[in-house]
Order: C-alpha cells, then structure tokens, then sequence
C-alpha cells in the first residue's frame, strides 16, 4: 500500500517512523516533511494547504492511505475536497470531514456540542462585535481566574487565563476590537477556569465505533517547574500513574461515549483521531478542548507504546470495523523531551546545524524531527521545535531521566530543553 502523510512536524516523523514498520507499507511519502521523514521515506514539497497539488500527488504516486497531521487542512476541507473527485474518492483519508473537524476549528461550535449532548465542560458564554458591551459586563462579574478563547484557530496561541478583570477586559478589547489573533478572534468564548490536572485522551473512530489508544500529559510552559510562557508542547510521559480504571470508565461513560453518539446524532463525518483534552478537578473529568487529530508532542509517546500495525488500524476505520481491533500497548512507562530554539516561544534564529544525530548510546531510544531540514550535508533547524528524543523505563522517572541524558548527545547553538518532564510523578 502507498502511504501519504500530511504534515512536516513531531508528530508526522513519528507517524513515518511507525508506518514504515509495517509489512502493509510499500511506499511512504511525506508532504512536505523533515530531515527526520526523508529519513523513513519520500518527501514531498508541496504545502499542507495546496489541497490540488496534493491531490496531484496522490494520483500519481498510486496513493491509497492518508493521514491528515495538522489540523488547518483538516479544517479547511481537505476531507471534502478528495471524496469531492472520481479519481480520489477511494482513497482512504484519515481526518474528520469540514463540518466535523469544526470540534476543533471553532470553539463556540465545540461548548455548543458539549452542552447539547450533556458533556462536562466549564460554563461559558460567547460574544462578537455586535454584543461587545454584553460581554464586558458579563466579564466585569465573572470570577477568577477568567478565561478567554478566540473562537477560530490561532496557532495555540488563542486561549488566555486572566488573573484580573482589567487583564480580562483589555484582552477581551485586543481580540475582538483590535484583531489581536485576526479572523479567529472574531467570536470570544468566555469560560470558567477549572483547576486539576490536565489530561490527553485519544480515541481512534470509523464513525460508529471507537478504540482508545493511551493517555498521555504534556508540558507547555517553556521554563522548569512549568513555569514561563506557554509553547507548542515542552514534552510528554505516558501512561500516568493515577490514570486508574475508575478514573478510565468515568471518562468512557461521561466523555467518549457521549461524543460519538453526538457526532453519529448530529451527522457529522468523522473518520480519524479525536483528541480530548481533559481537566480532572476533584476526580471528575472535565472537556477542556477537543482536537480533530494527534496531538504533538504526545504522539511522540503514545505512538512508540503503541504494538499494533497502524496501517491495519487505519484500514479498519475505512471498513466501519475499528472496534474489532485490540490495541497492544508496551507496559513500559515512556517520557519526550523536546528540544526547541533559542528565544522560543517569542523570536529566534532557524538554520543551527544539528550535530550528535548518529549517536544512540541508549537502546530503545528514538530521535524525532520536528523543525528540521536537509542543508547540503547539515541537518538544520528550521522551527522554534526542533527535535524530540523519546525514551522508556521502568517508570516516569527513569525514562525521563534516559530522554533527558540521550537529548544530551545533541547539540545545536542556544539549543533549549526542559530536564524535568513528568517532574510530578517522580
């Protein structure tokens, strides 16, 4: 079978490293890829967004599976635009249509689903231009800490926790009157803020049926401690120690099920990941957000504990059968470490060689690329996340601590990393 994923970051090296794995894969392309996907198989250099060129592509490469990695294009129509042409239809295209992938496209869309199918979320009103005053008065009243979330997509940077009502209100003034995120702030949320402990579930649906895949926890803020700005992910861990069965079946009878019974209620197509990002307060579980696809970096923990062929998985999802597939997941306790430029999550230099590649001093160790490119004879970075080394042990601890001493044979100037991924659970 001939491959294509979407995507250049984390989470689509990995997927390559897991795909290339299987005997069901013939040809593996990349669109557009990383230094770290050339390495598993052909990239493309065609944009995530250039729906015809990919489509182009397809045809031509005789492809027949593909996965969606970020979620623009998935939000944008990708879904659509293939099953929208004779010669593309068949292909089997791993990713929520349009109107589904708007759980993740608009946050307005995604409260307004929860509340209509009774799935726990924090209570929230939202407002536009037209009834600004309204939403200034609600936010003068509201307790604190309050949330503010741009409606639309804003590169993970549309959700802000405000201590104060003037920090609220001048937020709120910046986003919807001085086009702080653009079209994405077009609609506020204005939400409750939940304390607890977050939590990233993945489930894997053809529609009808559903298999979990394991949990996970990321770490966004840049500094030690959790402390600092908020980035794209600092790293991962996964399975989590208080992630019991009690803990499993609340989530299943209160969360999952009753979104995919949603999704089936209110005709929405939906084909491929969902991602439930999760606050347990007090032992219950609350929905935060949902995602249209894998998370990154937390793909780059649960994929590596993950046994089964994903080329087998994904094929289930086109024969409404994923719910006859037993997921195999490594009992080993696995910890990411991202690897980021200087000066990130604000400005920094890309171009960096990258030195210390060939080295595995560490058996079971994994390098992913993340912004990476091929110059001449130098990998490079080319983001603000650069590399990602995954490592197991016995527990959190131990596999942080291997992750953290294999990110040490890597090097490139104002390199940064965090050496206390899953510090909690130590």
């Amino acid at each position: 079978m001939n491959i294509l994923i979407i995507g250049s970051g984390g989470r689509e090296h990995t997927l390559a490293w897991k795909l290339k794995r299987s005997e069901l894969c013939t040809d593996l392309f990349i669109a557009p890829g990383n230094a770290g996907t050339a390495l598993e198989g052909k990239n493309l250099d065609i944009s995530v967004t250039d729906f015809e060129g990919l489509k182009k592509a397809s045809i031509e490469n005789k492809i027949e599976l593909i996965i969606v990695g970020p979620e623009e294009p998935l939000v944008k129509g990708i879904v659509d635009y293939f099953k929208s042409f004779r010669e593309t239809r068949d292909i089997n295209v791993i990713g929520p249509s349009k109107k589904a992938s708007q759980l993740e496209g608009s946050k307005a869309f995604a409260k307004s689903f929860m509340q209509r199918h009774n799935i726990p979320t924090a209570s929230y009103r939202e407002f536009t231009a037209d009834n600004y005053e309204a939403g200034v008065a609600y936010i003068k009243t509201h307790s604190l800490p309050v949330v503010l979330k741009a409606d639309g997509l804003a590169a993970g940077k549309g959700v802000l926790i405000c201590q104060s009502h003037i920090e609220a209100l001048a937020e709120f003034e910046l986003i919807i009157h001085r086009a702080k995120f653009g079209e994405a702030g077009n609609k506020v949320v204005v939400e409750a803020f939940l304390e607890g402990i977050e939590v990233s579930v993945f489930a894997v649906t053809d529609g009808a049926h559903y298999v979990l895949l394991p949990e996970a926890k990321d770490y966004k803020r840049v500094g030690e401690g959790d402390k600092g700005l908020n980035t794209g992910g600092m790293g991962a861990v996964s399975p989590l120690p208080f992630f019991d069965e009690n803990l499993k079946q609340k989530i299943i009878t209160n969360i999952i099920d009753p979104t995919i019974k949603g999704l089936q209620k209110d005709e929405l197509d939906y084909k491929g990941f969902i991602f439930f990002g999760l606050m347990i307060n007090k032992g219950e579980p609350f929905v935060i957000e949902y995602n249209c696809r894998l998370g990154d970096p937390e793909t780059e923990v649960i994929i590596p504990r993950i046994k089964n062929d994903l080329v087998v998985l994904f094929s289930a999802i086109a024969l409404q059968k994923v719910n006859e597939v037993f997921i195999e997941v490594d009992p080993r306790s696995a910890a990411t470490v991202v690897a980021v430029s200087g000066g990130y999550p604000g400005n920094y230099i890309k171009g960096k060689p990258i030195s210390g590649l060939g080295n595995k001093p560490i058996e079971d160790s994994l390098v992913f690329h993340a912004g990476t490119m091929q110059h001449g004879d130098d990998v490079v970075s080319n983001g603000g996340r650069v590399l990602a080394v995954t490592a197991f042990g016995s527990n959190i601890k131990e596999a942080s601590e291997q992750s953290v001493y294999m990110m040490e044979q890597l090097y490139f100037e104002d390199m940064n990393f965090r050496h206390d991924i899953g510090y909690e659970f130590n």
